[in-house]
């Protein structure tokens, strides 16, 4: 079995034992990053992730991962955290209303995923009237600090789809008392510029109902929102596998969140991994430019010029 390894900073690969040459060919290319002597513990460990300055930027917060994770479904808070390691995520979402913060006679999540060193985003999940909404946002300041949280306002149980008259009015209260609203939104482009007027500081649209792992649904209106957007725009809900990941960022979106994609797959931390390398590659992707769909052949070797 190989035991090749690859610089995460320029894709080279050292085909002897290991890491044998990563020292000089580290200081020569990446010394500027990061010195070696930093650099090396983070490489042997597997924990190293690649300088972006292509960073994704929300109410003037920055971060050099593209990926968002949740923190329900999991089957205990450790597998949450390894998840949250492979994923390379620097933020999760947290569930004011079911995730324990306080109890300390039940697991805490705070024993696993350190708030000082992942940013927590509480979300509403489960509110169905703005009203709702907004008191457990009110609720989750009051008991951590948080001014940068998500907003879903959900209708029917059934689908999950959010209610976006609900969503628009409990938007426009967070926003005059002080919050950063990240928002979950259909995936409807007027909807979505009506929110990014209100003044939120990102716009989710769902690729597909929330826990269905159908993808992305509706490509063209998610190009939409992200050519009429200057927030953030994340995809939201409807992720399925890797593949799914890479097709909301290859179709410019800012980011993904995901929860039931790594949460249910027979190795949450596989999947998380997995799903760290599709932003990635997605991203890049799209930065990089498809080549243009043609109806017919182009011989890759030109035709001219042959014997």
């Amino acid at each position: 079995m190989s035991n090749s390894k690859i610089c995460p900073e320029c894709g080279h690969v050292f085909r002897g034992n290991g890491w044998d040459g990563i020292d000089a060919h580290w200081r020569s290319k990446h010394e500027d990053i990061m010195p070696y002597e930093k650099a090396w513990p983070l490489l042997k460990d597997d924990k190293y992730q690649a300088h972006m300055d292509d960073t994704l930027i929300i109410a003037g917060r920055e971060f050099s991962s593209r990926l968002i994770i949740g923190t329900g479904k999991y089957k205990t808070y450790q597998q949450n955290a390894d998840a949250l390691a492979a994923s390379g995520a620097q933020m999760v979402t947290v569930a004011v209303r079911r995730v324990n913060l306080t109890n300390p006679d039940e697991p805490l999540l705070v024993d696993f995923i350190d708030p000082k060193k992942t940013v927590y985003l509480p979300n509403t999940a489960g509110c169905f009237t703005g009203e709702d909404a907004v008191r457990t946002l009110r609720l989750a300041r009051e008991a951590g600090g948080w001014d940068l949280v998500k907003l879903e306002v959900l209708s029917d149980p059934k689908h999950l789809y959010p209610d976006m008259e609900e969503t628009l009015r409990a938007a426009k209260l967070l926003i005059a008392d002080g919050f950063e609203v990240m928002v979950y939104c259909s995936d409807d482009p007027v909807f979505a510029r009506k929110l990014e007027d209100l003044g939120c500081a990102a716009i989710m649209p769902l690729g597909a109902p929330i826990g269905s792992g159908l993808g992305i649904q509706n490509p063209v209106n998610i190009r939409l929102i992200v050519e009429q957007t200057s927030v953030p725009v994340i995809v939201d809900a409807g992720v399925g596998t890797a593949s799914d990941a890479a097709i909301a960022m290859e179709l410019g979106c800012d980011g993904v969140l995901m929860n039931t994609a790594i949460a249910e797959a027979k190795d949450p931390t596989l999947m998380a991994r997995a799903m760290q390398h599709a932003v990635k590659a997605g991203r890049q992707a799209y930065l990089a430019g498809r080549m243009p769909r043609k109806k017919y052949a182009d011989p890759s070797s030109p035709l001219a010029g042959l014997i």
